[in-house]
């Protein structure tokens, strides 16, 4: 559980700014959109090594 205690006369924008900032280092809606979004076993293993190619690639470009 993600929370926020506001600290004596702190401004109302401020307090949210922090519990937006801490919900997205959580993480929350990334696990989220990832439980609730179902992907064949074959798609996923197709997107990983996609993923891989590409930062193999990247990686070689930042050595040259």
């Amino acid at each position: 559980m993600i929370g926020v205690t506001i600290q004596g006369n702190e401004n109302i924008d401020r307090a949210l700014k922090r519990f937006k900032k801490k919900y997205e280092r959580s993480g929350v809606l990334r696990e989220y959109k990832k439980r609730t979004a179902f992907m064949k076993p074959s798609v996923e293993k197709r997107m990983s090594r996609q993923k891989a190619a590409r930062r193999q690639h990247r990686s070689s470009m930042d050595a040259e």
